[in-house]
């Protein structure tokens, strides 16, 4: 994909925000990068929509925050893995995604705080996932969740735990999920793709900085992790029985062909896959919604990709 010029809106939408923020210190300690960022999204976070419950559980030692939007009948179930580098984020920075999500696509989005690297690297995140995925199937019906129909996303970051779900379910021979939706989703270590050198130092995420988070979660090189298929979806061989898939991928974002070549190899082994590139914007364009028209209509199409996995078991006929 050919990337068009950058979205004169999103750009504006991130001069704004830095503009509000204290410049951002990479060699901060980590400590203090997780707070300031945590604090950054919860003052630019939109409002929740006012119909839906919201409530914090925990889940076998994980933190859960659950958005029931109205009605009485179980609704499909997303359980979302939030971005963050694998090394920040919680529920407090994507609190409006999953709850925007939830009202929008008439789901029950169950979002939540998986551990951190690199006190925490792969798998602990994968692991943290497969909990809140048993209990939403055991427990699912008593907060709504038709626990026939979940779905897990995931975005950046997360969108690598939840590939990495999915195959960890299926080496396992458990019960798939019904679908996957992956947002501009880190999902390999080749820092090497054209994109990752076209877009180096791109808003919102550069290479540099992937390479930092990589190394925070998978570790040191000769542990395993850096040939592990669930670490990297990429790099796994045999993906047949997964899930139907949308990937959205943005073309200023380094991880473009990450999502991009996940895509191609689930559509050789014959998955339902929807491919979705937005070549006007950058990673985590999600955040630039209600700014930037573009970011908008991308968000949309993630909504509606949500609605279709979950009460219809398919994908959107288009990406």
């Amino acid at each position: 994909m050919a990337s068009l010029p950058f979205d004169a809106e999103m750009a504006h939408y991130l001069a704004e925000q830095a503009r509000q923020q204290e410049p951002w210190g990479a060699d901060w300690p980590l400590s203090r990068q997780r707070q300031v960022w945590e604090d950054q999204c919860r003052r630019a976070r939109a409002r929740r929509p006012e119909r839906l419950l919201v409530e914090d559980l925990e889940v076998d030692g994980v933190h859960v925050r659950i958005f029931r939007p109205p009605g009485e009948d179980p609704k499909p179930g997303m359980l979302h893995a939030h971005g963050g580098g694998w090394t920040m984020g919680s529920c407090e920075t994507h609190d409006d995604l999953a709850a925007e999500i939830a009202d929008q696509a008439d789901v029950v989005s169950v979002l939540f705080d998986y551990r951190l690297a690199p006190e925490h690297p792969h798998p602990a995140q994968v692991e943290d996932m497969a909990r809140v995925l048993d209990w939403v199937r055991s427990t699912g019906r008593a907060i709504g969740i038709d626990p026939r129909r979940i779905i897990a996303t995931g975005d950046s970051a997360g969108g690598q735990v939840a590939a990495g779900l999915a195959l960890a379910l299926k080496q396992e021979g458990t019960m798939p999920l019904r679908g996957l939706v992956l947002i501009n989703p880190g999902l390999g270590a080749d820092l090497e793709t054209p994109s990752h050198h076209r877009n180096a130092n791109a808003p919102g995420l550069s290479r540099a900085e992937m390479l930092d988070y990589l190394t925070a979660f998978l570790g040191p090189r000769d542990l395993g992790n850096w040939s592990e298929p669930t670490a990297l979806p990429n790099l796994a061989t045999d993906v047949s029985g997964l899930p139907p898939a949308f990937i959205t991928v943005a073309g200023h974002d380094p991880l473009h062909d990450d999502g991009v070549t996940f895509f191609a190899k689930l559509k050789a082994a014959g998955i339902p896959a929807v491919l979705r590139e937005e070549p006007a914007l950058a990673h985590s364009y999600w955040r630039a919604r209600h700014h930037s028209r573009a970011a908008m209509a991308g968000f949309k199409a993630i909504v509606e990709a949500v609605r279709q996995l979950g009460h219809e078991g398919l994908l959107p006929a288009q990406g």
